[in-house]
């Protein structure tokens, strides 16, 4: 399996900008996936992420919630990102893995947890 994000770019404070993901592998439907980001100077952390053992569905990061959704499709995954911030600057990692069988969707988004698959990463600049 692998994913490769695209997508990023500058974009000024307020506006809107989404992020593809393509993940590859067998059975891609029921693999778990995240967002992460990493800005600069500081750690990375999850952003959105499912499992797909958790029945309540995706979770978000407090400061993303209202303005990012993750979607997908086959074997696509998109974090649609609006009323973007200078703050939501960073690189941004989509990730995969194929077993969380007891991992909550907010639990794969933490440290705890280790991805199989991680993109190169895309970054992503909000203007001021």
């Amino acid at each position: 399996g692998a994913a490769r994000e695209s997508g990023g770019g500058l974009v000024q404070s307020g506006g809107s900008l989404r992020l593809s993901c393509v993940i590859t592998g067998s059975d891609v439907n029921s693999y778990n996936v995240g967002w992460f980001r990493q800005a600069p100077g500081k750690g990375r952390e999850g952003v959105v992420c499912d499992s797909n053992t958790d029945r309540s569905g995706p979770w978000s990061v407090v400061s993303v919630r209202g303005r990012f959704t993750m979607s997908r499709h086959e074997n696509m995954v998109y974090l649609q990102m609006n009323s973007l911030k200078p703050e939501d600057t960073a690189v941004y990692y989509c990730a995969a893995s194929r077993w969380a069988e007891g991992w909550s969707s907010a639990e794969i988004c933490g440290p705890g947890y280790g991805m199989d698959y991680w993109g190169k990463g895309t970054l992503v600049t909000v203007s001021s």
